[in-house]
């Protein structure tokens, strides 16, 4: 692929306006797409998106447009919309005509509906054009306001993963290549799971000792899994697994963290979703991961514990009390 000069921005949320001035910042030409009209006007006359990134404003001179087309021929995309989204979106860019660039996923998701991962959607909807992951622990306000981050590129080719990065790299913003396309995609899913999970320890005031030992236990639930279906292990121990998982199981930043917390607060999840807020991704994913673990044969009892308790089947005290109350056994292989 030749150089990337031109990259468009799908998405005018928090996270797809930080990217997009990332990509300014690298020197690139940038387009974002939003769908929301005031978001679009705020971005071209204040330099400003209050509604996502309030007290930000931006150094780049931002270009920002409600009309697909006219991001849909940049030379990448930057796809940052909700994974539950992402084939309908795909479906509307293939109508244009016009993507020739590869696309990077920026959600952190699995299809609820197919139980398909992100860039097996894409080459579903747009064949012959490459897919792309970017992940890690990053949140949107750190990266907007220039904060040093670091995330993982990932594509099939090697090629495509150090042209993307070198697209986007600046001072403040380190991508790593990866050519592990799954392992990316598995591990910034699963760790919205278990960050509803710790979120909710946290919720219930259980202490720092019971927060660590979910996190770390979630991470070797997250193992199995991704290494299980075809998960490259040094992936799933870098920045966009163990990196990831760290920083989202830590922080009320984090919407899933954010959602468990309630949880363990007392609210249920009919509750928050009733009250306006939307339901975190990992609560799409933890039902998908559910699944996976019993095609793959995988033991993930956490990722089963939030399921239950997003469908109201489990109240966190019963949720912790399963968990506690699992069967012994080995952390590691024993003499």
């Amino acid at each position: 692929m030749g150089a990337i000069n031109s990259i468009g921005v799908i998405g005018g949320g928090a996270w797809g306006t930080a990217l997009a001035l990332t990509a300014a910042r690298a020197g690139r030409t940038v387009c974002l797409w939003a769908r929301d009209p005031a978001t679009v006007s705020d971005i071209r006359a204040r330099q400003q998106n209050p509604r996502y990134l309030p007290g930000i404003t931006f150094d780049e001179d931002l270009n920002a447009t409600a009309k697909l087309a006219e991001v849909a021929d940049a030379d990448a995309i930057l796809l940052v919309t909700p994974a539950q989204t992402t084939r309908t979106i795909l479906a509307s860019l293939k109508a244009t005509g016009l993507v020739r660039g590869p696309v990077v996923l920026c959600a952190k998701g699995i299809e609820q509906s197919s139980g398909k991962i992100l860039s097996k959607i894409l080459s579903e909807e747009l064949p012959g054009i490459e897919p792309a992951v970017l992940s890690g622990p990053s949140f949107a306000d750190d990266v907007a306001r220039g904060l040093p981050t670091a995330v993982t590129i990932a594509a099939n080719s090697a090629k495509t993963a150090l042209s993307l990065c070198e697209a986007l790299q600046s001072p403040t913003f380190r991508p790593y290549a990866s050519i592990d396309l799954l392992g990316a995609q598995i591990g910034g899913a699963l760790k919205n799971v278990l960050a509803i999970a710790c979120g909710a320890v946290v919720g219930r005031k259980l202490g720092a000792s019971a927060q660590a030992a979910l996190t770390a236990r979630g991470f070797a639930e997250l193992n199995r899994l991704g290494i299980a279906m075809g998960a490259q292990g040094e992936t799933l121990t870098g920045l966009s697994g163990l990196g990831d998982l760290v920083l989202t199981c830590s922080s009320s930043q984090s919407r899933n963290f954010s959602f468990g917390l309630r949880l363990g607060e007392g609210f249920m999840a009919s509750e928050l979703i009733s009250a306006g807020g939307k339901l975190a991704e990992g609560a799409y994913s933890a039902r998908v991961a559910v699944k996976l673990g019993r095609k793959y044969e995988v033991d993930v009892p956490i990722c089963e514990t939030v399921a239950q308790m997003i469908d109201e089947d489990l109240s966190i005290d019963d949720a912790l009390t399963t968990l506690m109350a699992r069967p012994l056994k080995a952390e590691s292989g024993m003499l």
